[in-house]
């Protein structure tokens, strides 16, 4: 069921300071910043340089794009200087394979579930990813394809092989978070829409009581992180 005590926390959509502060204070392994215009948490590349350069090695930073082009990426890159690229529109295994070889970064790539068919892409894209992330699949009537506080049938995630190594994204929540480990074994964890009052607007309280709830329910101390 996954290694309990290798819990990695993502925190994804930061947009300020005081939420990135609240962030690296809660200790989180992962700090995700968004450029993707439609998102409520979208941040320029003046931002992404400006937040980026406050991490200062205390988190790894993860760029968060939706099918970008490469003149995109590559600002993207110069800007955050970031240690992961998470790709969470359509990319192909082929353009991970290409945006490998451009900027020689760790490559995330979400899959939206909704039922054990759309599982089916984890064939075809755990070679070419370092790391998968399991979302909720958006309605067809969304706008993005992430962030939108959903869950989806944990137990689907039951049949993968034990060695995938994967985030659990969707709908987590300080209260939900020990039930999501303990259906899942997952090793990692995203959240954005789970720590905010609003969209986009992040809740340094709602921060601090989820990753010290999940760090509770992976059985450490809140303030005890895994090694880079």
């Amino acid at each position: 069921m996954g290694n309990r005590m290798a819990l990695c926390i993502k925190i994804c959509g930061i947009n300020t300071v005081t939420a990135l502060d609240a962030t690296l204070e809660a200790g989180a392994d992962m700090v995700g910043f968004v450029h993707f215009a439609p998102s409520p948490r979208h941040l320029t590349l003046a931002g992404l340089r400006t937040l980026g350069a406050l991490v200062a090695g205390r988190a790894e930073k993860v760029a968060l794009t939706v099918d970008a082009d490469d003149r995109t990426l590559d600002a993207v890159v110069e800007a955050l200087e970031p240690d992961w690229l998470q790709l969470h529109g359509a990319e192909t295994p082929q353009r991970l394979d290409d945006l490998r070889r451009r900027h020689d970064l760790k490559l995330m790539k979400a899959i939206g579930v909704r039922e054990a068919a759309d599982l089916d892409a984890v064939a075809a894209y755990r070679d070419a990813a370092d790391r998968l992330l399991f979302d909720a699949k958006p309605p067809k009537s969304a706008t993005r394809p992430g962030g939108l506080g959903r869950s989806f049938d944990w137990s689907l995630l039951s049949n993968l092989d034990a060695g995938l190594d994967y985030l659990l994204s969707g709908g987590l929540d300080a209260g939900n978070i020990a039930a999501a480990l303990a259906a899942t074994g997952a090793a990692g964890i995203d959240i954005s829409s789970g720590v905010e009052s609003a969209p986009g607007k992040k809740d340094t309280r709602l921060i601090a009581e989820f990753v010290e709830a999940a760090r509770r329910a992976a059985g450490r101390p809140a303030q005890e992180r895994i090694a880079s």
